[in-house]
């Protein structure tokens, strides 16, 4: 179970138990944001390796999108997007209809 692939970080050997479970070390934890208890992702690639990937929660992937005015809540913004979406559809419709040129 060798690999060729160079490694670009730090590498560790951890015990795996009976039952499957292996103890990720607390400065790779660290390093890559995974919270103890956490969750992360196994991933098998290309090249057969297993990869672990953390996975956040979703308290975390709130607003990550989000461009510039962090103070407003993102169900705000959300909101006033929507309001604009409608008044461009009537708008649409209006223009479409011609009760503009009925006027």
């Amino acid at each position: 179970m060798s690999s060729n692939t160079k490694s670009n970080g730090e590498e560790r050997i951890v015990s795996v138990t009976e039952k499957g479970q292996a103890t990720i070390p607390k400065r790779l934890r660290e390093k890559h944001g995974i919270p103890a208890p956490g969750r992360v992702k196994f991933v098998e690639n290309d090249e057969g390796e297993i990869v672990v990937r953390p996975v956040g929660s979703m308290r975390e992937f709130r607003g990550l999108e989000r461009d510039g005015d962090e103070e407003r809540p993102a169900t705000a913004i959300l909101r006033e997007e929507r309001e604009r979406d409608k008044q461009r559809a009537d708008e649409l419709v209006e223009r479409f209809s011609g009760k503009r040129e009925e006027e």
